[in-house]
């Protein structure tokens, strides 16, 4: 972190709101500026904060305002204030998506826009701020094709890619359940190449897919898809949804008892829906892409502790920190380069590695230059049904190297084109 930057005095005057107020939702910090009164940077998140994934979206929103708070307090991006603008993308349509990335940059003049817990709705954005020139992170939308077949010089991403989750669980699946999966599978990007992903494992370990359903998002009755799997006598159903559809799938698969039949398991796991779960349902082997309980890692308690003052208490999810680190991301690349040029910004992320205090994992964390994925730490492990304290509800039972399961660059399709 740049420190005479970051540490610049400030002054009293605080940074008026008026004409700030625009969007479905705005935060904002406190912030004192100099007497003559800098223009605030204005970071945008096109998120889902209604449907099926509105927790997911505004878990990333609550980490990316922590950021911002302390941003601020340490001086701002560049001796400016920082101001968030949120949008509503829903969960589910992405022209909604598309015309809330237009209106952040058209008309909010936003220096950076953060998107989505929806994959396609990452992919959907990418298109806008690539054609307008305007750095993007993407926090929660994993589908590969993000830094993989549609990459752009000005888009990054914090969290995994499908393949990384999938490589990361496969060989355990394969050697310690069976080799016979059935896929229970949500019926878009995200869930359409973490199958795959699971495929392509599968036939290499000389395993058998025995029958697979797309669901809807937004499903609430899964039982003719449970039905399905039931009766194609599967070592392992596997279960790709987030959100609210996974709660909705592991409770039905629990009243079904395929739980007492067939081992239970997937690839992205998450303590929002571990939490929405009755102890009964918090079943299966999943990959945890940020886990709070990490005694021996600096600066993670600290974070919790942060979380727990925003959150009524509850300790932080992936998606805060997916919203965090994103945010943190921006401000220390600007800070170092001295500019908001987005091209300057895109070229300084490339290998740029995130300090202790923004990666909060016991290994390196930085982006590959070649698709501008983060190579962050994978958490192996299993559900719990208590734990040893009420929200610890997944055990470790293994961290991975991001670089250690991501494919080559060579392999993920990305061949990025950077303007003249």
């Amino acid at each position: 972190m740049s420190e005479d930057i970051i540490n610049r005095p400030v002054g009293r005057r605080r940074v008026l709101q008026a004409g700030l107020a625009i969007g479905a939702m705005q935060v904002t910090s406190p912030f004192v500026v100099k007497a003559l009164g800098e223009v605030p940077v204005k970071i945008g998140m096109d998120n889902t904060f209604t449907g099926t994934y509105a927790e997911l979206g505004r878990n990333e929103q609550m980490g990316s305002e922590l950021a911002v708070q302390e941003i601020n307090k340490k001086g701002g991006i560049l001796g400016r204030p920082v101001v968030l603008l949120s949008e509503d993308s829903t969960s589910a349509d992405t022209g909604t998506a598309v015309q809330k990335a237009h209106k952040l940059i058209e008309r909010d003049k936003v220096s950076l826009v953060l998107d989505s817990v929806n994959s396609a709705m990452a992919l959907a954005i990418g298109e806008v701020t690539a054609q307008a020139g305007v750095m993007n992170i993407v926090t929660g939308g994993h589908t590969d094709a993000v830094t993989g077949t549609d990459c752009h010089w000005n888009v990054f991403r914090i969290c995994n890619t499908t393949r990384m989750e999938t490589n990361s669980m496969s060989k355990l699946l394969f050697d310690k359940f069976g080799k016979k999966w059935y896929f229970i599978t949500p019926d878009y990007a995200f869930g359409h190449t973490l199958q795959q992903g699971f495929e392509a494992s599968l036939k290499k370990f000389g395993g058998t897919e025995v029958g697979a359903s797309l669901t809807p998002l937004g499903t609430t009755d899964f039982s003719s898809y449970l039905i399905k799997a039931q009766a194609a006598n599967p070592d392992v159903i596997i279960f790709l949804h987030a959100g609210q559809d996974m709660i909705n799938a592991l409770k039905q698969a629990v009243q079904f008892g395929l739980d007492k039949r067939f081992h239970i398991a997937g690839a992205q796991q998450e303590l929002e829906a571990l939490n929405g779960l009755p102890p009964n349902a918090r079943i299966g082997n999943w990959v945890f892409e940020w886990y709070w309980n990490q005694p021996n890692v600096p600066h993670v308690k600290e974070f919790v502790a942060a979380i727990r003052k925003l959150n009524n208490g509850k300790v932080p999810t992936a998606r805060h920190w997916f919203g965090y680190a994103a945010t943190w991301t921006y401000a220390l690349i600007a800070n170092e380069k001295k500019t908001l040029d987005a091209r300057v910004l895109a070229k300084g992320l490339e290998g740029f590695t995130l300090p202790p205090e923004v990666a909060l994992m016991p290994d390196k964390v930085f982006f590959r230059a070649g698709d501008h994925q983060l190579m962050p730490n994978l958490y192996i492990g299993h559900a719990v049904a208590h734990g040893s304290v009420p929200e610890d509800l997944f055990h470790v039972d293994q961290v991975v190297k991001g670089i250690d399961v991501a494919p080559p660059v060579s392999e993920t399709g990305c061949h990025i084109k950077w303007p003249a």
